[in-house]
Order: structure tokens, then sequence, then C-alpha cells
């Protein structure tokens, strides 16, 4: 299903996973003190978790798997694609990958298709559940002049998910991973990505590196 706009917490990992096991990531209640579960105005917190990964690292796959095993019991999953188009891009190769995670996602699981420029946090804002945000490289890649509201972005992605309860998986692109663009255009957006990765992930309960997949924590930023 497309639609428009309108606690699982992973034990960390002090390596890669083992073998067989990568990109899965095991289930454990966070707690802010031993036997104490964090709170947020006297109601259970939600959670909030970034997945940085280089290009095929396996990030998305992983993100996936994070919010499929919350969503097993809860809600359907909200999926927020920020680099799809119901219409195509018009380059093949791009349609095609865009098309492969359409492939992989369950059925029961909701999509929200946002295109280049529009309000990312906002469009999130009234989502209830689990939503998978996948990913901020895209988002940031339709915005006029790579410009972010890092402020606006960070609070709105905070509030809503302290507001439903649950959790909120962010994906993006690890820039530092990647070759050094050969353009002034591929420098700044590297830059603006890298300063959104930093913003996001100090308001972010966990964050997790996912790199030929299997999966490290980087502990949170709260």
């Amino acid at each position: 299903m497309i639609r428009e706009p309108g606690d699982l917490f992973p034990t960390p990992f002090r390596g890669a996973c083992p073998p067989g096991q990568e990109g899965r990531v095991d289930v454990a209640t966070r707690t802010g003190a031993p036997g104490t579960t964090r709170t947020v105005a006297g109601t259970e917190a939600g959670t909030l978790m970034l997945v940085l990964g280089g290009t095929r690292s396996g990030k998305s796959e992983v993100a996936e798997r994070l919010a499929g095993e919350r969503a097993s019991s809860e809600a359907a999953v909200t999926y927020v694609a920020t680099g799809a188009s119901p219409t195509g891009s018009g380059d093949p190769l791009w349609d095609a990958r865009v098309q492969a995670h359409r492939n992989r996602r369950p059925s029961r699981w909701e999509t929200m298709e946002l295109g280049p420029g529009r309000d990312l946090g906002g469009a999130c804002a009234a989502l209830a559940g689990t939503v998978l945000i996948d990913s901020l490289g895209s988002w940031v890649a339709g915005m006029e002049g790579f410009r972010v509201d890092h402020d606006r972005l960070c609070t709105d992605l905070r509030r809503r998910t302290d507001a439903a309860g649950g959790l909120t998986v962010v994906v993006s692109e690890e820039v530092g991973l990647g070759v050094h663009p050969p353009t002034s255009a591929g420098m700044a957006f590297a830059d603006a990505l890298g300063l959104v990765n930093q913003r996001v992930a100090a308001v972010s309960d966990e964050v997790l590196l996912v790199v030929a997949g299997r999966v490290l924590a980087l502990g949170g930023g709260r």
C-alpha cells in the first residue's frame, strides 16, 4: 500500500556478528539504569535508531530486519522512501534498485514515497508504530543546495519517536567510507550529509554501523 505524506533495542556488539548471523541483531530491553526503563513524560519512550553503512554494505537489509522484528508483535511498519517516485526517475539503474527495495518489503507494510524537497520530519510526525526511513542520503540529495534545517529535523524525529512510543529506524550513507568526490557538488553533498549524520546520531538512542553485512554497535548519542 502506498500513501502520500499527511521497543526494539539491539544488544551492543563488541565486534562483527558471528558467522551465519550477518545482519542480525538480538533484541534486549534498553534501560537507563539497572532495573529501570527510559521514560518521557511518564510514559515509556520510543527508540530512535540510526543505521549507517557504505554503498552495498547491507544497511537497508539490516534496518528492514530490525523493523520487521519489532512489527511482528506490533502494528505494521510504515516505510518512508526518500528516493522513490511512482513515476520513476528516468534512470533505469536507480529505478531497478528502488524496485528491488519494493519487492523485498512485506506486503503488510505501508509505504510513504517522498518527492525531492519534502519535509521529512513533518511527514513522519503523525505516523504511529514502527517507522523505517530509507535513506537520509537520498533525502539530502533532493534538497535545494543540500541545505537542511538540522535542528528541526532532529527535533521532529525525536518528538515523533517519543510521542509514538515505538521504533524509528533511520538509514543513512556513511560518506566517510566513500571515494573523495571529484566535483564541487559532490564535495558539498558529502559535507552536508556528513553533518546530518552527526546531528541525527547525537539525538539517537542507538547508532549501528553496517560493514559487509556485519553489524557494529556504536552506542547512542543520548
